[in-house]
């Protein structure tokens, strides 16, 4: 019978299946967490978009459905002011599409919310001890991971490079997922901003896996039971899949984002900072193209979403994603298409099918 090679995360995390639901802040849904925790898996909220009474409400929700363990990312950025010349000169590069589209380019816009970590999420991870904390941007302060440590939950962080792997081994993570450049959504780097030496997956997985003791969670490219195999024949111990689970019904995804995602090309993806100050891997559309991919003008995490707001609400109301962040791994043509419960035990069925021809194939 068929077994995974590696399962430290399993025992980690009390955990059935070695696959790890990737928290994508306003994609992922309590719906999606139940789904895949139900199904042997673990299911994560993210709160970066939430509040400690949404994020309350949600564990709240989840733990209704199922004593499964849970996995709550927060995000741990350092938080930037506003620059107001900074932000002058943003403006003034979308002044073109301003005038197509007949705002004021004066416009009082509404602030993002990105949320750090903080006291008031602290609290939320007191009171409901989830089981699993992780966070992205690197680790928040000694005295808040201390208390979070003190609550029971195993703690873990992204990296990108070698370095960020040691980093947070050094700085007390329980396991460290190896973020490939392949990835969705919001890099997590934090030790570099060079965009251009961003390592594949494929090749930081086992430099990570040599460099660190504990496990290591794979991340980026991997949509599939062959990515799963793949991960864990370099020394993964688990993966997080993300793009994947978009397709679900249980995710929050818009019409626009969905047939974006439906119609991407393999090479249609690109890692912008324009849409949110962070680099992050996006659908190919009219604003990466034009200002982007990656623009020096583009304001600190997260102002540059508040320029683009008033371009997105117009552009979307008459069906186009032009200024919307279509989040999406370089995998998503290989994402089966199934509810999310469905995906975790397929993913983990097709991998270890794959496992006992392996097996069987050296006998």
């Amino acid at each position: 019978m068929a077994h995974w090679p590696d399962d430290r995360i399993q025992r980690l995390f009390n955990i059935k299946l070695p696959i790890i639901q990737a928290p994508m802040a306003g994609s992922s849904t309590t719906e999606m967490a139940i789904a895949v925790a139900v199904a042997g898996g673990l299911g994560s909220l993210p709160s970066a978009q939430m509040t400690p009474a949404q994020l309350t409400e949600a564990l709240i929700k989840f733990r209704t459905a199922t004593a499964a363990p849970v996995n709550v990312n927060f995000f741990c950025h350092a938080p930037a002011v506003n620059d107001p010349i900074v932000d002058r000169q943003w403006r003034k590069q979308l002044e073109p599409y301003y005038i197509q589209f007949g705002i004021d380019r004066e416009v009082q816009l509404a602030s993002a919310n990105r949320a750090p970590f903080d006291d008031a999420y602290y609290a939320v991870v007191e009171a409901l001890r989830p089981e699993v904390v992780s966070f992205h941007f690197g680790l928040p302060s000694y005295q808040l991971l201390d208390r979070v440590r003190s609550t029971g939950a195993k703690i873990i962080s992204s990296a990108t490079t070698v370095r960020e792997a040691v980093w947070l081994e050094g700085h007390g993570c329980d396991a460290v997922i190896a973020m490939g450049v392949e990835a969705g959504g919001h890099r997590g780097n934090f030790l570099t901003d060079d965009m251009a030496t961003q390592v594949g997956t494929m090749s930081l997985l086992p430099q990570v896996v040599d460099a660190v003791k504990v496990p290591v969670i794979a991340a980026g490219g991997i949509a599939d039971g062959r990515g799963i195999v793949a991960a864990f024949s370099l020394g993964a111990a688990a993966v997080q899949i993300g793009t994947a689970y978009l397709f679900s019904p249980e995710a929050k995804v818009s019409k626009i984002h969905r047939e974006a995602l439906e119609n991407i090309s393999d090479d249609g993806t690109a890692v912008t900072n324009v849409f949110t100050g962070r680099p992050a891997r996006g659908v190919l559309n009219r604003l990466i193209r034009e200002i982007g991919p990656l623009s020096p003008l583009a304001p600190a995490f997260p102002f540059a979403a508040g320029g683009l707001a008033p371009l997105r609400a117009k552009a979307e109301a008459v069906g186009s994603g032009d200024f919307t962040n279509l989040w999406s791994g370089q995998s998503a043509r290989l994402s089966p298409r199934l509810p999310s419960g469905q995906l975790t035990e397929k993913l983990a069925a097709d991998a270890l099918s794959h496992f006992s021809r392996l097996a069987a194939s050296t006998q």
